[in-house]
């Protein structure tokens, strides 16, 4: 068991090394899932406004880098950037709304 955890520990620290903003990104982006879900459950205000916030962030980081130092699949990557942007500003639209 100690060599699983140790193994996806040695990942975790060659991937931030590769790519360290791509590794910000999807730290994002799973801390926006999991902000997006307690918000599913608790219907507070604050973590649908954190995780939409985060949503935002990540989409436009990921929007940067792709313009600064385009990668292999840059056009899907840019689309689902821009999925994602739309997606959570038309959340933040309707929070605004709504209040």
């Amino acid at each position: 068991m100690t060599m699983r955890w140790h193994f996806w520990l040695n990942s975790l620290i060659l991937s931030f090394q590769h790519n360290p903003p791509r590794f910000v990104e999807l730290l994002m982006l799973f801390l926006a899932i999991a902000m997006l879900t307690v918000a599913t459950i608790l219907p507070d205000r604050p973590y649908l406004i954190l995780g939409l916030s985060l949503v935002i962030g990540s989409s436009v980081s990921i929007l940067v880098r792709e313009a600064i130092v385009p990668s292999p699949q840059t056009r899907i990557t840019q689309v689902t950037a821009l999925i994602l942007l739309f997606i959570s500003l038309y959340g933040f639209a309707d929070l605004i709304n709504t209040l």
